[in-house]
């Protein structure tokens, strides 16, 4: 699955292939897993993900990445490593594309992502039950497109995160209020949307 969003007020230097990792052991057993102390070294990519993965490299249908940064959870670093491995790339970690904290609702059911998402629509700087805020999200996702840009110019960077960040970060880039963010079309995993120079 891809989408392509390119943000008309920005003259991007680089490109960014923002990906969701794929399909999780925490996805398979239908469980919140967002803090670094369970996520970093266990919850890894399931059965499924990894066959997704596969798939997906084998038959590559994005422009190729010449740098990948990636969260640095044990599913988006095995997400990432796959296409590292197919392109000879270096991976890059960055802690700021990790996982939305849930906070008190971290390894329940992930029944309570709509809980938090209806208070998200309300107000994107609530932190009820330890979630993190929407807008605190926000600010470390566009931190690094903002570093990135600074950095580099003229490449393609692929950018492995979780489902929650991106939605956030392209609400972000859109301009539009984060209260909005899971009126974003939901990532799926292993999915891939494009931002920057076509």
């Amino acid at each position: 699955m891809s989408n392509t969003f390119l943000a008309a007020s920005y003259h991007w230097r680089n490109r960014y292939l923002l990906m969701r990792h794929g399909h999780s052991q925490a996805n398979q057993h239908a469980l919140i897993i967002s803090s670094p102390e369970r996520g970093i070294e266990a919850f890894g990519l399931s059965e499924t993900g990894e066959q997704q993965l596969a798939s997906i490299v084998d038959a590559w249908a994005w422009p190729v990445p010449t740098q990948v940064v990636h969260s640095d959870f044990l599913r988006t670093t095995q997400t990432a490593a796959h296409v590292a491995e197919a392109f000879k790339l270096t991976m890059t970690p960055d802690k700021r594309l990790r996982e939305r904290s849930f906070g008190e609702w971290e390894g329940h059911s992930d029944e309570r992502y709509p809980d938090v998402w209806a208070l998200d629509a309300k107000n994107a700087d609530h932190t009820s039950h330890q979630v993190e805020a929407v807008s605190a999200v926000a600010a470390r996702m566009m931190a690094v497109l903002e570093d990135l840009e600074e950095q580099s110019e003229g490449e393609t960077i692929l950018v492995v995160s979780h489902g929650d960040p991106l939605q956030i970060l392209l609400t972000a880039l859109q301009g539009r209020p984060l209260s909005q963010h899971r009126e974003q079309p939901a990532l799926l995993p292993a999915s891939i949307t494009q931002v920057g120079t076509p």
